[in-house]
């Protein structure tokens, strides 16, 4: 199943349908987990639209472009009023993508990345390291009374064995909570480097102890496989309007790019970009931030 027939239009950087490519893109618009302002469902189409500006897509940093080793999957067909019925949906969807391709998933909120865990480590045979951007640290038991949602996957992550703790490291942190939940990853072994931490380090070289400390931890583990998980609200509202939950304080554009292109040191197994909300966005800020970051990603692997 290649899922192009529910693209409404043409694919990420106008790619064709996802056959034989070693790269592709799906939409996860799902987005029935947020609790604040939902539209997340619409980012897919949003970050393909803008990545259309990005014309032969040759990457200024890493001289490669994804064309010709893309295609696009479209919108995978998930329920859209249940999230454990969308979850077991994605799951056999997620397993038979990866089997094909280097998969980045456009989401959606940040409840889809559980799933796609889900469907990494049965097909990997293995816990995944992860590298998650975020104002956000999601590692609530409940959401707002809720067992699960798009602020739990964290910890239901850890708690399923998905992940190697000491290789988990969050990126942006900065929202309000309770130190149980902003420490968890920190108490389970794993790295934080919060906003705050990273106000004024903004060049490759200021943001290299980062990578390395990231590097070490993988070297340390065997280098498990790696995964990006990166919320939009890891940047800040001025760069990233059109999410459901923005958070002042946050990530730059140079910054996150800085991180992208710094982690393209490692292959990856994959990335999911999740929360860009477009009927909250100014100017497409939101879509073509998300555009570019996936494309940064993209042309860092294939540059690998």
């Amino acid at each position: 199943m290649t899922g192009f027939a529910f693209l409404d239009g043409p694919g990420f950087l106008k790619a064709g349908p996802a056959l034989d490519q070693p790269f592709a893109v799906a939409g996860v618009a799902w987005d029935g987990a947020t609790t604040n302002r939902p539209g997340a469902r619409f980012g897919p189409r949003a970050i393909r639209l803008a990545s259309h500006m990005l014309c032969d897509a040759i990457h200024p940093h890493f001289d490669v472009s994804p064309l010709g080793r893309l295609g696009d999957a479209g919108d995978l067909p998930l329920p859209n009023t249940s999230l454990d019925a969308m979850r077991a949906a994605l799951v056999p969807l997620a397993d038979a993508l990866i089997g094909r391709h280097h998969v980045v998933w456009l989401g959606g909120d940040h409840s889809i990345t559980l799933p796609l865990l889900r469907a990494y480590r049965r097909r990997l045979g293995r816990a995944l390291a992860v590298v998650h951007v975020d104002a956000h640290c999601d590692t609530w038991k409940d959401h707002f009374g809720e067992p699960s949602g798009h602020g739990t996957w964290v910890h239901e992550a850890f708690t399923e064995g998905l992940v190697v703790p000491g290789c988990f490291a969050q990126i942006g942190i900065r929202s309000s909570g309770q130190r149980a939940a902003r420490e968890y990853v920190r108490d389970q072994g794993g790295l934080i480097f919060t906003a705050r931490d990273l106000r004024g380090l903004e060049s490759p070289a200021q943001l290299a102890p980062v990578l390395a400390a990231i590097g070490a931890r993988l070297a340390a583990h065997g280098h498990p496989p790696l995964y990006v998980s990166l919320d939009i609200d890891g940047l800040d509202p001025a760069f990233a309007p059109g999410t459901g939950t923005p958070e002042p304080g946050g990530l730059s554009s140079n910054q996150l790019l800085s991180l992208l292109e710094g982690l393209a040191a490692h292959r990856c197994v994959g990335m999911d970009c999740v929360e860009v909300a477009p009927p909250y966005d100014h100017a497409e800020l939101t879509a073509h931030a998300a555009a570019t970051l996936v494309w940064t990603y993209l042309c860092g692997q294939i540059a690998r």
